[in-house]
């Protein structure tokens, strides 16, 4: 697992392991069933506390991306089609905010925008 801590950021350590493990989930780098590391382990690898980790990994278990069976681990929970959707679309909309900033600080029209969108999907069509 490929968890990297970023200590200049002004994100809580705990979301940054949540956020890291749920985009793995998501992309499907992690399989559905398959072993996490143990938050002890996790914790050592990172050089942070048993704590944080756990935190990290009761969020993940509460959002349903992972599952714990007591004395054997942590391990990837099957997708739920509409938590994975639900999450894509949230992405989207961040997107689109930035987009729509972005347009209006070069002044690009809503109709240009339109188009410019419109071009996108075409192009991805094929």
């Amino acid at each position: 697992m490929n968890v990297i801590i970023s200590n200049t950021s002004d994100e809580p350590i705990y979301e940054q392991i949540y956020k890291q493990i749920r985009s793995g989930i998501l992309r499907g780098e992690y399989k559905e069933g398959e072993a996490l590391p143990s938050i002890r382990a996790l914790a050592k690898d990172l050089r942070i506390s048993v704590i944080t980790t756990k935190r990290a990994f009761d969020d993940l278990e509460h959002d349903g991306f992972i599952f714990t069976i007591q004395g054997k681990g942590s391990f990837v929970a099957a997708k739920n089609k509409a938590l994975v959707r639900e999450e894509h679309l949230r992405r989207i909309e961040q997107n689109f905010r930035a987009v729509a900033e972005l347009a209006e600080q070069a002044d690009i029209s809503k109709a240009e925008l339109k188009e410019m969108f419109r071009m996108a999907i075409e192009e991805n069509e094929t």
